[in-house]
């Protein structure tokens, strides 16, 4: 890849799974995220995205939890910013491409593997090739467990 590709946000990153003009294309008004998370002591909740007011630049990005869906949460987002979220540092990060059974039906995704520090709790990130933006599921690493979020429902309105 060469240094004008769109993937590459900088040097010693690794290229992202899609461009900021591949997410606004994917994102559009009205697209809805629902989420599980699971937490390590085994309790489950419902968290909620959804994309408004969309624009060449970003979004207005709504954020809740599904029990208590009066607390929303919004921030504007940038297409940039979103990819940056995807930019992981190439001499701590490997990436393989896997099959990964989702609510969402099985996904060809590039998985992402990093850790701050060597020696650091690995994190893990799916990103799925049919759906350009946030990983369809993310591992991370609390205390001696980890917390997993997989999206499993994705709507426009």
């Amino acid at each position: 890849m060469s240094a004008t590709d769109p993937h590459i946000l900088g040097p010693g990153l690794l290229p992202t799974p899609f461009t900021a003009d591949e997410i606004r294309e994917a994102t559009g008004a009205g697209k809805t995220i629902r989420l599980r998370v699971e937490q390590p002591d085994g309790s489950t909740g419902e968290r909620v995205n959804r994309f408004r007011e969309t624009d060449a630049e970003g979004a207005t990005l709504d954020r809740w939890a599904a029990e208590t869906p009066e607390a929303v949460v919004s921030s504007r987002v940038t297409w940039a910013e979103l990819q940056s979220h995807a930019a992981f540092p190439s001499d701590r990060t490997s990436v393989t491409t896997e099959t990964l059974d989702t609510p969402l039906g099985s996904l060809t995704c590039q998985r992402y593997d990093t850790a701050d520090e060597p020696g650091d709790p690995v994190e893990s990130f799916w990103f799925s090739l049919a759906h350009p933006g946030m990983p369809i599921r993310y591992e991370v690493p609390i205390g001696d467990g980890v917390m997993r979020t997989t999206a499993w429902e994705i709507t426009r309105d």
